[in-house]
């Protein structure tokens, strides 16, 4: 048996913050193996290097990739990185497949040879580890983009177990059968027992159904993906994997998301000493043009502007919302019609409501801190960050009960005053509505039970360490599942 503290981890991903990043798996790319690091694993690294990526902070190591896929072969030189506690990222060169602006596509659509792409990635990922001189126990992929790496893993000369972490069900990776030859692997991974799917290929279904162990990014996610509601599609395949598949919560930088040293906020806070807090809504109903009022409660969104997210359902209850004494703010950008109500909303209501549209970090930040109530309407949320950050501000999430928001916030108990937020069941107008008239409603009468929910949300642990213990026991069955199998 090798020591926990010996295991050698690649970490094969499409994207990872601070080099490049289009959603929350860039996060967790970087503060997980930074905290699987930090619990004695030698773990690597692995994604393009993109147009986009500033190379000031790399450096190339003189190793060549000479890889040939669909009778094109292709060279790459890697460079390498570094990630917090000095976790190493290799990062591929290939110009003709990475050097272009956007990482899956320029906004709003995808490159049409991303099939290929990604069957590179996933390919060169498998081949890099002799290169550098490591020996991975475990690959560990993500998502769509890197799922052939799993298929490609179980025709290496010595196949390496697998971890495959679905982190949003929703995009599959979906391309026709006629361009099978593009991926490189055997034709008989073109099966329904692999990636052929309704007629089409489906990337993500073959890793689903070649790994090892599955991972997903919250324990109500890992469930709800196996009901036809959330599986979208998969569900099926995903129910015949169960017993192999683990709800892992995602973690946050709780050194960058940190009240008490957060230097984007106008003044610092902890559960222990509240005042701060105070200031930081002042600060953030003037940013606002706001009349600055404690006594009002001031309800706060940072969002992408989609459909996932709910924001249509915000929409039509936000007029009798607005009728009530409270104030509301919105940080996002995405689709149009979206950006144009909350635009329209804020000249209408110039004194209860105000959007910034765009993306913001400490304009963020300033909304954590200065909000009493945070809003997370999705209709589906695979794990979530933004609850996380509101709890750790004392900043009540008010959340549709739902994949990571139902894991991570405790309902409030007008009779007891538990809880760390409000949830809602039902996503539609009157239900939201009533859970935001709920949450004012507690303001005003328990305000006791506001600022005791606080502190309990502010002392909650909702660190990476956490979230690691459980990818350590995830990697241990992928090994012990590989040597039952030989």
């Amino acid at each position: 048996m090798i020591a926990m503290s010996q295991r050698n981890i690649l970490y094969v991903t499409s994207e990872c913050t601070p080099f490049a990043q289009v959603g929350g798996l860039g996060d967790v790319a970087s503060a997980l193996p930074a905290a699987l690091r930090r619990a004695g694993y030698d773990i690597r690294v692995v994604m393009p290097l993109y147009g986009e990526v500033d190379r000031d902070a790399l450096h190339p190591i003189g190793v060549s990739l000479r890889i040939g896929l669909a009778d094109t072969v292709f060279d790459a030189r890697v460079w390498q990185g570094e990630l917090p506690e000095r976790v190493p990222l290799y990062l591929i060169d290939q110009p003709d497949l990475y050097a272009r602006s956007g990482v899956y596509g320029p906004k709003g659509g995808a490159f049409e040879d991303n099939l290929l792409r990604f069957a590179w990635l996933s390919r060169a990922a498998c081949d890099l580890p002799r290169h550098v001189g490591f020996a991975p126990h475990v690959l560990h992929a993500n998502d769509w983009p890197t799922a052939l790496s799993i298929l490609f893993a179980k025709h290496l000369s010595q196949p390496v177990p697998t971890v495959f972490t679905l982190h949003n069900v929703g995009y599959q990776g979906i391309a026709p059968l006629h361009d099978f030859a593009l991926t490189g692997l055997p034709s008989r991974e073109l099966s329904a027992d692999s990636l052929e799917h309704f007629g089409a290929i489906n990337l993500l279904k073959g890793g689903i159904l070649g790994a090892s162990m599955l991972t997903t990014v919250s324990p109500t996610y890992a469930k709800e993906i196996q009901h036809p509601a959330f599986g979208c599609g998969l569900d099926g395949v995903l129910r015949s994997r169960a017993s192999d598949l683990l709800g892992i919560l995602n973690g946050i930088d709780d050194k960058a998301w940190n009240p008490s040293i957060d230097p984007w906020i106008p003044s610092p806070y902890d559960a222990d000493n509240l005042s701060g807090k105070a200031i930081c809504k002042s600060v953030l109903q003037r940013e606002a043009g706001f009349a600055v009022r404690p006594e009002v409660p001031l309800f706060g969104l940072v969002t992408r502007l989609t459909h996932q997210k709910g924001l249509d359902v915000l929409a039509h209850a936000l007029g009798r919302f607005l009728s009530m004494d409270v104030q509301m703010v919105l940080l996002g950008t995405g689709d149009a019609p979206a950006e144009a109500f909350f635009e329209m909303a804020s000249r209408q209501r110039p004194d209860r409501f105000h959007a910034w549209l765009g993306f913001d970090p400490a304009l963020a930040h300033r909304i954590e801190a200065g909000c009493d109530f945070f809003v997370m309407p999705s209709r589906y949320e695979p794990c979530g960050l933004n609850q996380m950050y509101s709890l750790r501000y004392g900043t009540l999430p008010i959340v549709r009960a739902t994949g990571g928001l139902e894991d991570s916030v405790d309902n409030y108990d007008e009779a007891t005053g538990q809880g760390t937020g409000f949830k809602l069941y039902d996503l539609n107008p009157p239900s939201l509505l009533n859970t935001l008239a709920w949450a004012v409603s507690t303001w005003v009468e328990r305000r006791t039970h506001i600022e005791t929910m606080r502190r309990r949300a502010m002392r909650q642990d909702f660190s990476w360490f956490r979230s690691a213990k459980g990818y350590e026991t995830v990697y241990e069955k992928a090994i012990a599942s590989s040597r039952q199998q030989r």
